[in-house]
């Protein structure tokens, strides 16, 4: 220790880091990765570092391909999109590294309603003059345009595939396979015309798939309701049931959804099943003969015993009225009645 002129006691000691073993890099102090990644994307370009992998693993015995869902071509990459490809980049680098042959070949869907959608928006008023063909192209120019930009960004996140050559569903020999799959399905009788009800957000305009759709326990009143049949067509059913002539006859359903009704415009009958008419008030009430005792236990009545029995065929074709307007509900088979 020394003292200085001004007789404050100092001391010399080293500086700090002089005294430590410390390695000497060149790394900056800072990583600067806004400026680093696009650097090393681009010289993983330059040195072809994709073809170079599966060169290097053109003989391993052992493949594994990652059969890549494709987004759609309505728009740029957003943070899903951009978690989803880094992960599957992720996994094709670990397989890479395991020794495993790994083609990756990214792709597009190129068709469906939200491209349409979007399509309908730019386009505004200018759609009303362009044929079912015009709008089909610009369909096509704008799924274009955007795997070109998704391309970029994907690459730009480092994700390695055959970017120069994807697969795009709106190729012309993408379709062409699709349709001779297709013809295949044919000839071998695989292909059947039907109806299945499908989910449809009124917000987006546009189907929502199963994984979409939230469900929660909901309790409603099941109703019992008639459908009387109109005096005009009593003939039909007379022609049909002669036991039924000078009768006033109902037919009577049980729903477990009674906010349809308003929208009912059938009254379905199993043709395999007994139907049979009971007198209540003066009024031959029609319902499945196996369900009698149940119904009559749940409105507190004997219902006693049947008037005609008939088959539920004998029904198909009968117009009943509806309930609450002015408008028939006509009777139609349906093996799905239980």
């Amino acid at each position: 220790r020394d003292r200085d002129v001004t007789g404050v006691q100092t001391c010399a000691l080293p500086i700090l880091k002089d005294t430590l073993h410390l390695p000497r890099t060149d790394f900056p102090m800072r990583a600067g990765l806004a400026q680093r990644e696009p650097g090393r994307v681009a010289h993983w370009e330059k040195i072809g570092l994709y073809a170079r992998i599966q060169e290097r693993r053109a003989k391993s015995p052992r493949a594994f391909v990652l059969h890549d869902g494709p987004p759609f071509t309505n728009g740029d990459v957003h943070i899903g999109t951009a978690l989803n490809k880094s992960l599957k980049d992720f996994v094709n680098r670990y397989k890479t590294m395991r020794g495993f042959r790994t083609p990756y070949v990214p792709g597009w869907d190129c068709h469906g309603l939200p491209i349409e959608l979007q399509v309908d928006r730019e386009l505004g008023g200018k759609k009303r003059d362009m044929s079912v063909a015009e709008f089909c192209r610009a369909c096509r120019a704008y799924a274009e345009r955007f795997v070109g930009s998704m391309s970029e960004q994907f690459q730009r996140l480092g994700v390695l595939g055959t970017w120069d050559s994807p697969y795009l569903t709106m190729d012309f020999r993408y379709q062409a396979a699709i349709a001779r799959a297709f013809g295949r399905f044919v000839e071998r009788g695989l292909v059947y015309k039907g109806k299945k009800p499908v989910h449809w957000c009124i917000h987006c305009r546009t189907a929502l798939a199963e994984a979409e759709v939230e469900y929660e326990d909901h309790t409603s009143p099941s109703i019992y309701v008639e459908f009387p049949l109109p005096a005009a067509n009593a003939a039909d059913l007379v022609a049909r049931v002669p036991a039924l002539a000078g009768r006033a006859v109902s037919v009577l359903i049980w729903t477990t959804t009674p906010w349809t009704i308003p929208s009912n415009l059938a009254v379905a009958f199993n043709p395999e099943f007994d139907y049979a008419a009971y007198d209540v008030d003066g009024r031959a009430i029609v319902l499945a003969e196996a369900l009698a005792p149940q119904v009559g236990a749940a409105i507190g009545r004997d219902l006693g015993t049947p008037l005609p029995r008939v088959s539920g065929r004998v029904f198909e074709h009968l117009r009943f009225r509806h309930p609450l307007y002015d408008r028939d509900s006509v009777g139609v088979l349906a093996d799905y009645v239980t």
